[in-house]
């Protein structure tokens, strides 16, 4: 499978079947990370981590603390698209798939689409 990432008019596949996808919350300022597998059904997230609560993040049940943040497993359900939209409070992301991390939307002012590739 191929992640594809639309930005701009350009559109970049990476040859990737897994990513992780960060960001700092606009409010809190901490960390929020996904973990993303790109399936046949669309992107489908198999992980979250949050490092704190507060402002509409609060851990579900079963999510497990460890001293610095919570964990859980959101339900698997396929999304078609992540559109990534740039309040000017959020952003930049970062997205990782193995050890090539790239960071996405830095002051674009632009929409970034994810999606598995065709």
């Amino acid at each position: 499978m191929s992640l594809c990432i639309a930005l701009g008019g350009k559109v970049v596949m990476l040859a990737v079947s897994t990513f992780t996808l960060s960001w700092t919350h606009s409010v809190e300022k901490t960390a929020w990370t996904e973990r993303w597998d790109v399936t046949p059904a669309g992107l489908v997230v198999t992980e979250a981590r949050i490092e704190g609560s507060g402002a509409g993040m609060e851990p579900p049940d079963g999510a497990v603390f460890d001293g610095s943040g919570w964990t859980f497993r959101p339900p698997p359900l396929p999304q078609e698209r992540l559109v990534l939209a740039d309040s000017g409070a959020t952003g930049p992301w970062t997205l990782c798939a193995g050890t090539d991390c790239r960071v996405l939307g830095e002051g674009s002012g632009e929409p970034i689409v994810l999606s598995a590739c065709p």
